[in-house]
């Protein structure tokens, strides 16, 4: 049996009861508290779910929660902060068409407040200026609606894997060095010549980090995917162009003058080892 709500279609499974949008169970600290799911009684990744639409809030809501996740929600972009503050998620899904309030803005203060945080955008917007805006303020991914109940799932749960290994135990290397590049992984910041120290967001980080690790080879686009953002599919390698070109940006790579990442096409990315700049002097 089908239910719509709003531009979505909920299948209805006569094992699933039909008041799932009334979750009961909280926690003592006031956020939902988890029965246990595949992987016993751990703790769960709390995902924070930002949207103004009652309805859909409830749709995610429920999917996040039978994905074995914790949903922390708000509604608006002050409470999102408040919420985001107290929960520590691992993981943002955000709407752009909040009202009132902004998407936007909301996303690049959260990016301002965490670099590391995925942050994966609902958009109903197709314009491909908007996605590339969402991507410019610090989110990670996209995802058009209406989606499917599954794309949008694995897409949380690619970023919660990621989330999790960052947090994880540190890396015995305090740094890599490619050419003029050199990648901080501790404060994640990028060195160009020995002189100016870019702050980069997540997914650039892992971007750069893993074509770093790759030096002078190809990297695949598809491997790229995986390896950064879990999956690979048309909505990652867009997300890939849009993440390499604001890297670009940052690294300075013009393309003419010094060209630091490449594009092979049909294949992948190489980062080529740049020599520093040096002043060229006459000799007399």
């Amino acid at each position: 049996m089908f239910t719509r709500l709003g531009p979505f279609l909920l299948v209805c499974s006569p094992t699933i009861p039909r008041r799932w949008v009334v979750p009961t169970a909280r926690s003592s600290g006031g956020g939902w508290e988890l029965g246990t799911f595949e992987n016993g009684g751990e703790q769960r990744a709390k995902i924070l779910i930002v949207d103004d639409d009652r309805d859909l809030l409830s749709l995610l809501e429920f999917l996040v929660k039978q994905a074995g996740f914790v949903p922390v929600t708000a509604a608006q972009p002050v409470d999102a902060i408040e919420v985001f503050g107290r929960e520590d998620p691992s993981v943002a899904v955000i709407d752009l068409n909040l009202s009132p309030g902004d998407g936007f803005e909301l996303v690049t203060e959260l990016r301002r407040r965490s670099p590391a945080l995925p942050i994966l955008v609902l958009t109903g917007r197709a314009n491909e200026d908007d996605k590339v805006r969402a991507l410019d303020s610090g989110a990670d991914d996209y995802v058009v609606k209406p989606f499917g109940h599954r794309e949008l799932v694995a897409r949380i749960k690619a970023h919660a894997r990621r989330a999790e290994r960052d947090r994880g135990p540190g890396k015995k290397e305090k740094s890599l060095e490619v050419g003029t590049l050199r990648l901080d992984l501790e404060s994640r910041a990028v060195e160009i010549d020995g002189e100016e120290e870019l702050r980069l967001t997540g997914t650039e980080f892992r971007l750069l980090e893993y074509l770093m690790r790759n030096g002078g080879s190809i990297v695949p686009t598809q491997a790229l995917a995986r390896q950064v953002w879990g999956y690979d599919d048309a909505p990652a390698r867009e997300v890939i162009r849009v993440t390499v070109h604001r890297l670009r940006r940052k690294l300075g790579d013009d393309g003419d003058r010094r060209k630091i990442i490449e594009t092979v096409p049909g294949v992948g990315l190489r980062l080529r080892s740049v020599p520093a700049r040096r002043t060229t002097e006459r000799s007399v």
